[in-house]
Formats: structure tokens, C-alpha cells, sequence
């Protein structure tokens, strides 16, 4: 089982999305100030889709706790 570099890439934006919405959610709704929630937004979701793909990248060169599966073979 090989992961690709672009699956890794759409997880990451993906969840990016979902969690960039959270946390501008969450500044907004402790201060009031949209802007400073898109600003923080905005930066935060540019460096953690780069630490999420490296660091998916880094554990797709560990084997440890994946199972290969057994392919039939034909004669």
C-alpha cells in the first residue's frame, strides 16, 4: 500500500478547512472582532497544512502498524 503525495495534500486542506473554521469561529466568538479572526485565520491555516503534510509525509516512511494485504497470485 503506497499513500501519494497528493492524497496527503488534499487530507491536509481539507481538514485545514474544517479547523481554520473553528478557530476563526472561536477567536470571533471571544472577541467580537472579525477581522482579527480572519487575520489569525488566515496565517494559521497556511503553517499547519505545511506541519500536517510533513508530518504525514514523515509517518508514511514508518512501517510500524501497517498491515499489508496478501494478493492472490495467479499461475
Amino acid at each position: 500500500m503506497e499513500v501519494t503525495r497528493a492524497r496527503s495534500l488534499v487530507k491536509a486542506v481539507s481538514w485545514r478547512v474544517i479547523a481554520t473554521l473553528t478557530t476563526v469561529g472561536l477567536i470571533f466568538l471571544f472577541t467580537g472582532k472579525l477581522v482579527l479572526a480572519l487575520e489569525v485565520g488566515a496565517i494559521e491555516v497556511v503553517l499547519k497544512i505545511l506541519f500536517y503534510y510533513l508530518h504525514e509525509r514523515g509517518w508514511s516512511l514508518v512501517g510500524w502498524g501497517v498491515r499489508r494485504k496478501k494478493c492472490a497470485q495467479t499461475i
